[in-house]
């Protein structure tokens, strides 16, 4: 015990000790790092291998559940009528599909229930119409401007939808388009922070929620697609097709060049993002300059005619107190 007291109080045998010790962990590093790789692939494996287990569970699960799973369907009475109809490829419209992605509406109900309105309501309207003109009330009108009147019903019935869905893509559009210049910035900071791009769009969409929920509904299911599709760029250009808004094209044009060739992801996203802050002040820009001509005609119409009375009441006033006094 004494001898060992007496080795390790020596300052010669520690140091010999410490280098010894450092020359092991050296070796052990250096033949460590020549098994890296089969130790990668190995791991790799075994995620991939989890992961499709994983998706086969969830399959699996989805199936158990029958209809009323995850997967959307639809199978009530406006599916039948619009099957029935084919009114599929009666009212043909080829962008139809893409516009309710832009207005936030996905699965086959939404698609079923425009089919289904856009046929029904021209005829729903002249109905009406028609019972209220020709039976309840006529207003003295000739029987072709009733007929007239009615068919104009129809017409509005019939692209009643399509403007219902062109309001609805355009507060969507303006509604992602205030709070995207904000998410880029907290995308280059979650970026800068080191997180994955996946990660960082997850954690901006739960961020950017009270500014703008359809931002935030877009961001998470880019985090979806990013995770699913084959092909990430087919993830970038569903983001931009389903907004179809230029800066987002842009951003996404950006990320997908950032993946593809190496760029810094970080200088793209700080470049787009000032670009869409520039956009959306030029375009609150160009709604200020236009608001003096939009104001000419409620001014015309309500301003100026109180002006005039305010200003002239008092002088013809005057005028019929002289001219009873004369």
């Amino acid at each position: 015990m004494g001898g060992f007291i007496t080795f390790i109080t020596d300052l010669q045998n520690l140091l010999s000790v410490i280098v010894g010790v450092l020359v092991f962990a050296t070796a052990v590093t250096l033949t460590g790092s020549m098994n890296g790789g089969a130790k990668l692939d190995d791991r790799m494996k075994a995620v991939s291998v989890r992961r499709e287990e994983l998706r086969r569970k969830s399959r699996q699960a989805i199936a158990e559940q029958g209809p009323g799973g995850l997967r959307h369907t639809d199978e009530g009475f406006k599916k039948r009528v619009v099957d029935q109809l084919n009114l599929v490829k009666l009212i043909e419209d080829p962008k139809v599909a893409e516009k309710m992605a832009q207005a936030g509406l996905r699965g086959p109900k939404p698609l079923t229930t425009f089919y289904f309105f856009r046929f029904s309501l021209p005829f729903v309207f002249f109905i009406i119409v028609a019972l209220y003109l020709f039976v309840l009330k006529d207003f003295g009108l000739p029987l072709m401007i009733r007929v007239a009147i009615c068919m104009a019903a129809a017409m509005i019935g019939f692209y009643g939808p399509n403007i219902y869905l062109a309001n609805r893509i355009q507060k969507r559009r303006t509604s992602i388009m205030q709070a995207f210049p904000d998410a880029l910035d907290l995308l280059l900071i979650c970026v800068e922070a080191g997180m994955s791009i996946e990660a960082a769009i997850q954690k901006v969409s739960q961020e950017i929620g009270p500014s703008s929920i359809d931002l935030a509904e877009e961001l998470s299911l880019l985090s979806a697609e990013l995770s699913y599709l084959p092909d990430r760029r087919m993830a970038y250009e569903g983001l931009a097709k389903r907004t179809n808004h230029p800066g987002v094209k842009s951003v996404a044009t950006a990320m997908t060049q950032a993946e593809t060739y190496g760029t810094p992801l970080g200088s793209a996203l700080r470049v787009m993002a000032k670009e869409n802050r520039e956009m959306r002040m030029s375009a609150a820009e160009k709604k200020a300059a236009a608001l003096p001509a939009q104001l000419t005609v409620p001014m015309i119409l309500f301003f100026l005619p109180v002006l005039f009375i305010v200003i002239l009441t008092p002088a013809i006033i005057s005028i019929q107190d002289t001219m009873k006094g004369g």
